[in-house]
């Protein structure tokens, strides 16, 4: 395989866990967006959305995005937001397949309460329980159908 392969979807979906699967089958590095991100960054991504709020983050998760597809072919799991933004879905379809993970909202809310470090290290953007974590605003629906239409067939 000589382009990278994305992993899109909500927070929740398995882009953390298949993706180390998928790397080793096809013989290429894994890297985690968000584990990369907190890394560099030097705090959480709770911690971030809390000193610098959304947009500076979104900022650095597309400055993330182009550091990671420069690296060359790789499985990457991106951050659950990254296809909110225009430039970034069209990186993602230029630079390589993408495949959009989905889980049924039952599935989201039952791994979302049995990750003990997603509460603490990850932002509740729905402002609410986990539950409405999982649930998108019609704005942000509409952006995750945009990247719909350069992905594969979502995989359950």
């Amino acid at each position: 395989m000589a382009a990278n392969l994305f992993l899109i979807g909500l927070r929740g979906t398995g882009k953390s866990t298949v993706g180390p699967l998928l790397a080793e089958r096809l013989g290429l590095p894994f890297f985690d967006a968000d584990a990369e991100l907190e890394a560099t960054a030097g705090r959480s991504i709770r911690e971030i959305f809390a000193a610098e709020g959304e947009p500076p983050f979104r900022d650095l998760e597309e400055k993330l995005l182009v550091a990671l597809i420069a690296r060359g072919p790789a499985v990457i799991a991106t951050g659950g937001g990254v296809v909110l933004r225009e430039a970034n879905r069209r990186r993602l379809s230029d630079s390589g397949r993408v495949v959009w993970l989905t889980a049924d909202h039952a599935t989201l809310w039952q791994r979302l309460q049995n990750d003990p470090a997603g509460g603490r290290q990850r932002p509740n953007l729905a402002g609410g329980s986990a539950n409405r974590s999982t649930d998108r605003s019609p704005t942000s629906r509409s952006r995750w159908s945009a990247a719909r239409r350069n992905r594969s067939p979502p995989i359950s």
